[in-house]
C-alpha cells in the first residue's frame, strides 16, 4: 500500500471518528435539551397544584390531574441524566457532575421525589385538599433537597 493511500485511509478514520464524537455530543446536547423540557413540565404542574390551594373553591380535578402528572414524570425523572449529559454536553445546563459522580445519593433524591409524589397523587385523588396541602410540602421539600445538592445556581 502506497503512502497516499494510508494516509487517504488515515484521513476517512480520522474524519469518521470527529464525525461520530459529534453525533454523540449532539446527542447528549438534545438530552439536555429534553430534560430541561421535562423540568419545565413538572414545575407548571407543581406550580398548578400549589395555584389552585391557595383558591377559595379548589378545583379538585385540577389538583388531580396536576399531581398525576408530577407523579409520572417524577418515575421518569431518573433517566433524564443519561451519562454524557453534564456541563460536557456544550449546552447549557444547571446540573451538577455530582449527578453522576454520586449516582445513589442522587437516586435517592429521585427516589424522595418519586415517593412524595405518589402519596401527592393518591390524597388528589381522594379528593383530600388538606393532605393535598401537607404533602405539597413534602414534594416541594423533595425538589429542593435535589436542587441545593444537584442542580447548580443559575448565573445571572
Amino acid at each position: 500500500m502506497s503512502g497516499t493511500a494510508r494516509s487517504v485511509i488515515v484521513a476517512g478514520l480520522a474524519l469518521s471518528l470527529a464525525a461520530g464524537a459529534a453525533a454523540a455530543q449532539s446527542a447528549m446536547a438534545g438530552a439536555v435539551k429534553e430534560r430541561q423540557a421535562h423540568f419545565l413540565q413538572q414545575g407548571a404542574a407543581f406550580k398548578a397544584v400549589l395555584d389552585e390551594l391557595k383558591k377559595d373553591q379548589p378545583d379538585k380535578g385540577a389538583i388531580a390531574a396536576n399531581a398525576a402528572k408530577l407523579k409520572d414524570l417524577a418515575a421518569h425523572l431518573p433517566t433524564w441524566f443519561p451519562n454524557g449529559s453534564g456541563p460536557e454536553a456544550g449546552v447549557k445546563t444547571e446540573a451538577k457532575p455530582e449527578i453522576w459522580a454520586q449516582p445513589s445519593e442522587f437516586a435517592d433524591a429521585a427516589r424522595r421525589l418519586q415517593a412524595e409524589t405518589v402519596k401527592l397523587d393518591q390524597l388528589a385523588m381522594a379528593g383530600d385538599l388538606d393532605g393535598v396541602k401537607m404533602e405539597a410540602r413534602m414534594v416541594g421539600g423533595a425538589c429542593k433537597n435535589c436542587h441545593d445538592n444537584f442542580r447548580a445556581q443559575a448565573k445571572s
